[in-house]
């Protein structure tokens, strides 16, 4: 079924309300009920639009996530260095934990862990950061010395679970997550110190990586 102008409309308004729902009040106080009070409209529409509230959460999942990347899109587009996406995630994770998101990603994947519908949304949700952060280190690391040894395709998945688990280590640990954050800067400024060498250190640097890529190779 093709939902008209208010149709759409009020999809958006229930995505909009289970976001704010589980931000504010948790997975398990998250229902039709929260959710359409949430929205301002009445709670069957959730079953009208969504056919249950998993299949609601799940959309709002993937809703958010576009929402988020696009947001930032421009911004990830502009880093030109490690140091510099460092600061941008550490910028966006100061913008995303204030507007509530930080709460709703830890209630998403606190859920998909038990309900086996939200898991591949919140993954789907993840990729789509993920695809932005790969872009940002394919073209950082095309002129490294380390991008001939590194994969932009996994390194974007660590670096994506390393806010993830940041993220929510910070609630508990706040020092810890700063430490984990000056330690991380710390690898940005080695990186920036290899991509300012000159063409024969870089040579040096790239020799010792092969042959220490080939020493683990034969273990």
């Amino acid at each position: 079924m093709t939902a008209g102008p208010a149709g759409a409309d009020t999809r958006t308004k229930l995505l909009e309300g289970a976001l704010r729902t589980l931000a504010e009040h948790g997975i398990a106080k998250t229902s039709a009920r929260s959710v359409a009070a949430s929205a301002g409209v009445n709670q069957a529409l959730v079953f009208y639009h969504f056919g249950s509230v998993d299949e609601l959460l799940a959309a709002a999942c993937r809703y958010g996530a576009e929402q988020r990347v696009a947001r930032h899109r421009d911004r990830l587009a502009a880093v030109t260095t490690l140091a510099e996406l460092l600061r941008c995630g550490r910028e966006l994770h100061e913008e995303e934990r204030a507007g509530g998101h930080v709460a709703f990603l830890a209630q998403v994947l606190a859920g998909a862990q038990t309900q086996p519908r939200l898991a591949p949304a919140t993954a789907a949700g993840l990729d789509l950061w993920t695809t932005e952060i790969e872009k940002v280190l394919v073209r950082i690391l095309a002129n490294s010395p380390l991008g001939e040894f590194t994969d932009p395709v996994g390194l974007a998945r660590a670096v994506t679970g390393a806010f993830v688990g940041l993220e929510m280590y910070e609630g508990v640990d706040p020092e810890g997550a700063e430490q984990a954050f000056e330690a991380l800067e710390q690898f940005a400024a080695l990186a920036g110190v290899l991509d300012e060498l000159g063409p024969v250190a870089r040579r040096a640097v790239r020799h010792r990586l092969r042959r220490t890529e080939k020493v683990q190779g034969g273990a």
